[in-house]
């Protein structure tokens, strides 16, 4: 085989110090790439801290994170929080999505990303990214998938799969969505089955819970309805 090397002596070296320049190059890309990722993880963090007070800072701090590092999922679902927040959904949208495909477990941002396309009137799309959000075990706060799972289905006409989210939701504890919003929406949904004592329980428990409130007076004109 012919030699491609004009000199064979040197190829014993020649080798090794081809595969020490990579080496050092390699090394020196990841020690680039570990410290972006550190200064994207210190705009997040500064975004966050901003966020309550000051949310055009907020969201500048998120964008020059995602820049820094495109794989910051987190920064990526603070930018569609306030997107969302200010009414542009389909950017939003558009961050949530990104935010899953780095994650196919990040199930706040399936919940979020299903709260999106249920404002945009995409409800069987909104139910798909709601149940994605409850497929991961680790899931923290479970009970806000099932809630809006049980509303976008309610939505649909499909009752006794609403009541089930609903249901289901409910044993969570402690709770992320206000007990008294949860028995109103499963109060309606059992009203719609025809399940009239179960949605005068439901009912009743949220002129309880929410005495003098919106969900109360919700909750009192449907007991209304219902027959004595």
């Amino acid at each position: 085989m012919q030699n491609l090397f004009a000199g064979s002596i040197v190829r014993p070296f020649a080798r090794p110090l081809l595969v020490l320049a990579l080496l050092i190059g390699w090394l020196s890309g990841c020690a680039t790439s570990e410290g972006l990722a550190q200064k994207s993880k210190g705009y997040y963090q500064e975004g966050v801290a901003s966020l309550e007070h000051d949310q055009q800072k907020a969201f500048v701090s998120f964008q020059k994170a995602v820049k820094l590092d495109p794989s910051n999922k987190e920064a990526r679902y603070g930018l569609g929080h306030i997107l969302a927040l200010q009414g542009k959904l389909p950017q939003a949208e558009e961050e949530f999505g990104a935010a899953t495909k780095l994650d196919e477990n990040y199930s706040e941002a399936y919940t979020y990303l299903g709260q999106v396309l249920e404002k945009q009137g995409r409800w069987t799309e909104a139910i798909a990214a709601f149940r994605q959000a409850l497929t991961n075990p680790l899931y923290a706060t479970p009970d806000l998938a099932r809630f809006h799972l049980g509303r976008s289905l309610a939505h649909e006409s499909d009752y006794e799969s609403a009541m089930e989210a609903f249901e289901d939701a409910l044993v969570v504890n402690p709770p992320n969505v206000p007990p008294a919003l949860l028995h109103l929406e499963l109060g309606r949904v059992y009203y719609k089955l025809g399940f009239e004592r179960r949605s005068r329980e439901s009912l009743t428990k949220v002129t309880t819970l929410d005495k003098g409130g919106e969900y109360a007076v919700a909750a009192k004109e449907l007991l209304t309805r219902l027959k004595p």
